[in-house]
């Protein structure tokens, strides 16, 4: 109860209309004396609200409702209000149990390329290997937009009570947008216009772009793609003709590793509850490549370029090295999708088989 004491009739009047509009009680008494008791409405707003689930990973919810939307996960969430849409709402679906420690890893990991960078250390190669350079480094930034594009897109989709998913999807973005920075800023660090972009490389990423599903998308985009670049990136590491390439695929690959362990333990989760996975998963797989059968595949002028980079010069027994060492590029990618893929629980013989499906593209 509070009590006001006054002898204005005027403050009567305000009172009387405040306590109408804030669900308070008036009590009349003589002008020198007014009496506001608390009414019911504070109270009676949060009826029905209920807990956005608990704060920690281990208190989510399978699937919040859309009400929820943009509270904080643990928070009380008044009855009413809007309810965006978020489609992507389900935990079966979008979680992984490993997605908490990924994320606090990649935030610990973000790096500066103004100084993570040696710029300073020599570029000065003969034209045929700088040319080679400038054109793998263009292929990179072709993959790395599609690969930043992708988890945006999906973010945005992700019911913010998975805020550790989308947290993760965001440095994702992040990650992939630093590569595009330091792909660019070494390709064009000579002077040299970039390299060339085949219709058939564009036409491979764009399949990766019109995927609409969480588990599709993070399945042909990490597991596949980017797995087979971290056998690009540490080839690239290898035979990096300067300090500058080699320092931008050796932090762009740790990156990358990330992401691939994210598809790989979200698509874990989810293969446990879903006995159907595996058929979709080998579907998108053959989906995707009768799309590309009449492709190019691989631009021409990376693979020359790759081989070049690896030979270091024309003789022609450094490019029989060279040549052998793509070879052995490719083998190593091919190896690398069949552990994810039986680690996803498919038969040696079915990996084997998928594998052999992937683009020709490599992501």
């Amino acid at each position: 109860m509070l009590r006001v004491v006054g002898s204005d009739p005027a403050l009567g009047v305000h009172l009387r209309a405040w306590c109408r509009g804030a669900g308070h009680v008036f009590s009349d008494e003589p002008a020198e004396s007014y009496q506001i008791a608390r009414g019911l409405a504070e109270q009676q707003r949060w009826t029905g609200a209920e807990r956005a689930g608990g704060a920690a990973p281990t208190d989510i919810v399978r699937r919040p409702p859309a009400h929820w939307g943009l509270a904080a996960r643990g928070a009380l969430v008044e009855a009413g209000g809007p309810g965006p849409s978020f489609d992507l709402d389900d935990r079966d679906v979008v979680w992984a149990d490993l997605a908490p420690r990924l994320y606090a890893h990649a935030a610990a990991a973000q790096w500066d390329p103004a100084t993570a960078v040696d710029w300073g250390a020599g570029t000065d190669l003969p034209d045929d290997i700088e040319t080679a350079v400038v054109q793998v480094m263009t292929y990179l930034v072709e993959n790395e937009q599609a690969a930043m594009v992708i988890p945006a897109r999906l973010l945005a989709r992700v019911h913010p009570h998975f805020r550790e998913v989308q947290q993760l999807l965001a440095v994702q973005a992040a990650d992939e947008a630093r590569h595009l920075e330091v792909f660019t800023r070494r390709a064009l660090s000579t002077g040299r216009p970039m390299g060339t972009s085949s219709a058939g490389g564009r036409e491979s990423l764009n399949t990766l772009l019109m995927e609409p599903d969480f588990s599709l998308a993070s399945f042909l985009l990490s597991v596949l793609g980017e797995g087979s670049f971290l056998s690009l990136l540490g080839f690239l590491d290898e035979h990096a003709p300067d300090p500058v390439t080699r320092q931008v695929t050796r932090l762009a690959r740790v990156d990358e590793a990330r992401h691939v362990a994210f598809g790989v333990a979200h698509l874990e989760h989810q293969a446990a509850l879903d006995p159907t996975l595996k058929g979709r998963l080998r579907a998108a797989v053959e989906r995707r490549h009768d799309s590309l059968t009449d492709t190019a595949g691989l631009n021409a002028d990376v693979f020359d370029a790759l081989i070049i980079l690896a030979a270091g010069s024309w003789e022609p027994e450094a490019i029989r090295r060279g040549h052998a060492a793509v070879r052995a590029l490719h083998d190593a990618m091919d190896e690398g999708r069949r552990q994810r893929l039986t680690r996803l629980g498919f038969p040696a013989d079915e990996a084997a088989e998928l594998s052999a499906l992937h683009t020709r593209n490599f992501m």
